[in-house]
């Protein structure tokens, strides 16, 4: 599902290009994004949360792992093992190597988490 697809962001200057597979989450930081990838590096672009979030869809489809959660997150949900609304904790990790500790509200949480168990 993953293989060969690409976040790629480009400006004059510059041109991003990740495999989604090492996207774990892109974290609204004003008006720019950060994409922390499975290798603890971070790639910090010029684009707002709500403007990378239209990038993904326009570049993936609706076939995508991705999933925006709150006003300043969004995760690659195949990364996604813990869920605690109550503490407004989420942790993303591939069990070996990295290991991502974020937080959400307890709505957007909630969401995710009923998402994931299919309700």
């Amino acid at each position: 599902m993953m293989e060969d697809r690409w976040l790629v962001y480009r400006t004059e200057q510059e041109m991003v290009r990740i495999p989604i597979q090492a996207v774990v989450c892109v974290k609204a930081d004003g008006n720019y994004s950060t994409i922390c990838q499975a290798d603890g590096r971070t790639v910090i672009v010029t684009m707002q949360l709500g403007e990378m979030e239209e990038r993904i869809a326009d570049m993936l489809g609706t076939d995508h792992p991705f999933m925006r959660i709150g006003r300043s997150l969004i995760v690659n949900m195949s990364y996604i093992v813990y869920v605690n609304p109550a503490r407004q904790k989420l942790t993303l990790s591939d069990c070996r190597t990295f290991h991502y500790e974020e937080s959400a509200s307890r709505e957007a949480l909630k969401q995710v988490k009923s998402i994931i168990e299919g309700r």
